[in-house]
């Protein structure tokens, strides 16, 4: 039996006028780490926004995994904060 149930999120901005995504937050329940799910849910993420280029603010030990494997660079929250469109 298939049921659909939400077992994880991403908390993400995307900004149209330049481009850019910082990928906030990545959450799995437990059973469902270390299955494919996390790289599941950001390649979906990217396929949605293919003209945006990501990076995150993550820097724990699962997700560091997670963005290198995907190959997405690491920038501070100051930087985020920064980000051009991110005050309007």
């Amino acid at each position: 039996m298939h049921i659909r149930k939400v077992v994880g999120r991403v908390t993400y901005h995307a900004c149209d006028r330049c481009a850019e995504g910082v990928i906030t937050d990545v959450v799995l329940e437990e059973p469902f780490l270390g299955c494919g799910l996390g790289t599941r849910a950001l390649s979906h993420l990217r396929a949605r926004y293919p003209e945006v280029t990501w990076r995150t603010t993550l820097d724990t030990r699962l997700t560091r995994d997670l963005m290198h494997r995907l190959r997405i660079p690491r920038i501070s929250g100051a930087e985020s904060e920064r980000h051009c469109c991110r005050n309007l």
